[in-house]
């Protein structure tokens, strides 16, 4: 039975703001040093007052925390360290309460090497869920193949007690489920629905291009790469471990449960590289697979107008008649403020972000923290906690930089928590958090606020077609249209004074206090008009 009231609303994940929160790093209420449920509860006021529309929790089930919570031993249960199922029944009220829907991560790629399952499948042969996960005799004493984990190493994990090999795309304790079996795939959407039913509004499905192998366990392809490096090293081409057709009738199955609950989904869909547009869209369907996904190659741009104009052109086009989603942070990635920081121009650079996720087209995603301008944190190797990080130091710091902990004023740990944070609060938080922003008209924090408001007063920046209006080397600007309203945005991407092309209407926004459409955009400037031209 569900715990609270649905929000009913056709097509609601369109219009609607994401903010991601990652619980550990959010609030701690109960002083361990690591966030809680208990502590998002006591922001939900403050997720009200910024002005978001629903909230991406990172995983909270029961987990032995290999990888902080992407390894599941209970899909039913609330880990201990985030609080209870009345903790979380409480959130949910809460949230609905204030129309905010919750979206929950749902990590069904592989399980935590401690699930029941698991701890059943290896324990021989005979078991009755020995075909619930991908074993292996393995080939003349070595590995099936060459499929490597994308954590590093072999994807493929000895087990003496039943003397045969298991596949794990990430991390040996990550032991991915075999999807070819219907079981696997009734047992996963019944414990779907148990979140549906406790009045879930959707998930983020992380790895989602990842559930099916190739059958026949062909090698993958290598590139080599590094040709500048006195000893160029092979990478991996995911063909046959991702991307495999049959997901195509699976998302349409899950769809159709979804949409009973009038529930959503966005896609995590993990290429070889940067991104890739055409596969991510490719999850969508005939708008009949998934809701959203996410295409990572706007992660990876420099600060350049054109290059963003051609990266999201590319992604609407992939996406055609589907929904596309926008992020420049999330808890895997460098945050943007420090991607593009300049001396001298990041806050002006950090605005024109801000301006562009959340009145271009799509369902935009925002991250804790990326409203006050969080950047990635300084945690040194004795301090680190990310697997990834620990093998990799000192090449790559890993995922924690980005995971550190919310800034919310300047007391101790940055009002964080009263114990010792589970990661190091960054340096600068007496003159960066949450209470200070708001106490400035200037700042960042009220700009993603007026934002947020603006998005809700006018339609054409929710759901409005999109047109580029104006191409130049430094200025993007586009057009959003509905019905009669039509919105021109412009965004100056450099420090320079650029030509303002003819525009008429009524100023909605300028972050240079401009009250007239004449003259020159100056330096980083940013301009909303309410045209008077509608596209046809």
């Amino acid at each position: 039975m569900q715990n609270s009231i649905r929000i009913i609303a056709s097509n609601w994940w369109k219009e609607a703001v994401v903010y991601q929160i990652y619980p550990r790093s959010f609030k701690d209420a109960n002083g361990d040093g690591i966030g809680d449920l208990a502590g998002i509860f006591s922001k939900v006021d403050y997720l009200t007052e910024l002005g978001v529309d629903a909230v991406w929790l990172s995983p909270i089930n029961t987990s032995p925390m290999f990888d902080f919570g992407y390894d599941i031993s209970d899909y039913r249960a609330i880990d201990p360290v985030f609080g209870s199922m009345a903790d979380f029944d409480a959130l949910v009220a809460a949230l609905h309460k204030r129309n905010i829907r919750l979206l929950l991560d749902l990590v069904v790629n592989h399980t935590s090497h401690q699930h029941p399952w698991f701890v059943e499948s290896r324990a021989s042969r005979e078991s009755a869920k020995r075909d619930w996960y991908i074993w292996h005799n393995g080939k003349k004493g070595a590995p099936p193949n060459n499929w490597q984990s994308v954590f590093g190493g072999s994807a493929w994990e000895w087990d003496e007690t039943t003397e045969s090999y298991y596949l794990h795309s990430f991390l040996k304790e990550q032991p991915d489920l075999n999807w070819r079996n219907p079981q696997v795939k009734d047992a996963v959407f019944a414990d779907i629905e148990f979140w549906l039913q406790k009045g879930v509004d959707g998930f983020r499905l992380d790895v989602v291009n990842c559930y099916y192998k190739d059958q026949q366990f062909r090698d993958n392809p290598l590139r080599l790469w590094g040709w500048r490096h006195p000893r160029p090293y092979e990478l991996q081409h995911h063909v046959h471990d991702m991307s495999q057709p049959e997901m195509h009738p699976l998302l349409r199955d899950l769809r159709q449960l979804l949409d009973k609950y009038d529930a959503t989904s966005v896609g995590e869909v993990l290429v070889d590289f940067s991104g890739d547009p055409e596969l991510a869209a490719g999850y969508l369907g005939r708008d009949d697979e998934l809701h959203m996904t996410f295409d990572f190659t706007l992660l990876d741009q420099k600060w350049d107008a054109k290059a963003m104009a051609n990266v999201l052109r590319t992604w609407l086009n992939a996406c055609g008649e589907n929904w596309p989603t926008l992020a420049f942070n999330n808890h895997d990635r460098s945050r943007s403020y420090t991607r593009y920081a300049k001396r001298g121009e990041s806050s002006q650079r950090a605005k024109i972000l801000a301006a562009l996720l959340l009145t271009m087209k799509g369902t935009p995603y925002l991250y804790y923290g990326e409203e006050i301008g969080m950047k990635d944190g300084s945690v040194s190797r004795a301090e680190m906690k990310d697997p990834v990080g620990i093998r990799y130091w000192p090449l790559a710091q890993g995922r924690d930089p980005a995971r550190t902990p919310m800034l919310w004023d300047d007391s101790a740990n940055g009002g964080f928590t009263s114990g010792t944070p589970w990661l190091p609060v960054n340096d600068d938080f007496a003159g960066r958090n949450v209470a200070s922003e708001k106490n400035d008209p200037t700042s960042l924090w009220h700009w993603y606020r007026e934002l947020l408001s603006l998005r809700k007063q006018h339609a054409a920046l929710r759901l409005g077609d999109w047109k580029e209006i104006y191409g130049g080397k430094d200025v993007f600007a586009y057009r959003r249209t509905i019905g009669n309203e039509s919105i021109d945005v412009f965004l100056n991407f450099s420090a320079k004074p650029v030509t303002l092309p003819p525009v008429e209407g009524k100023i909605l926004l300028s972050n240079c206090s401009r009250h007239e459409l004449q003259g020159a955009l100056t330096g980083h400037e940013i301009l909303m008009v309410q045209s008077n031209a509608v596209a046809r």
